[in-house]
């Protein structure tokens, strides 16, 4: 590696040693899981009706396109996970599969916080902090390194703006 990332995993993996910052991250790991994703989605049909289902149906539309790149990415660079490489980096929570690159869960948080604040502009304040505690905790919880992440929210980014794209907004979303 060009930076030594093993050591910025290890000062960031230490953070979880305290049991706050722990539970914390974990909480958001797993929400980042799918389960916001899910409830945001059903919130937006149940609150906004057909305009709602129209930006949940853009929503999984993206990110089924993101969890088909990712696993791809996945099978062709099999980076091993921090923990996986260096013994003084403690995976805090189990992994959902065996490689590091890309992080599938900030690729998904940033492509889908960017549709849906595409969508619902108001969602900002909510979606913004949780992309970035969503990245931040695939490091801190020694599942990714700082590259995994960067490369995630690049990806997560061009493929928000392809789907924004190929599926403009109507008048009145914008």
């Amino acid at each position: 590696m060009a930076l030594d990332e093993s050591s910025w995993c290890l000062r960031a993996n230490r953070v979880c040693e305290r049991g706050p910052s722990r539970a914390y991250f974990a909480a958001i790991s797993r929400l980042g899981d799918g389960v916001f994703w899910y409830a945001l989605m059903a919130a937006m049909v149940l609150l906004d009706g057909w305009r709602g289902l129209a930006a949940s149906a853009h929503l999984a539309a993206t990110g089924a396109i993101a969890l088909a790149l990712y696993r791809l990415l996945k099978r062709w660079t099999r980076r091993p996970r921090p923990f996986a490489s260096d013994r003084r980096i403690q995976a805090w929570v189990a992994p959902l599969d065996e490689f590091s690159f890309p992080s599938g869960h900030t690729l998904h948080a940033v492509a889908f916080s960017l549709v849906a604040v595409a969508h619902y502009p108001a969602l900002a304040w909510l979606l913004a902090p949780f992309t970035a505690s969503v990245a931040a905790s695939r490091v801190v919880l020694g599942l990714h390194y700082p590259s995994d992440v960067l490369a995630a929210s690049a990806i997560g980014t061009a493929l928000a703006a392809l789907s924004l794209w190929l599926v403009p907004l109507g008048p009145a979303m914008g």
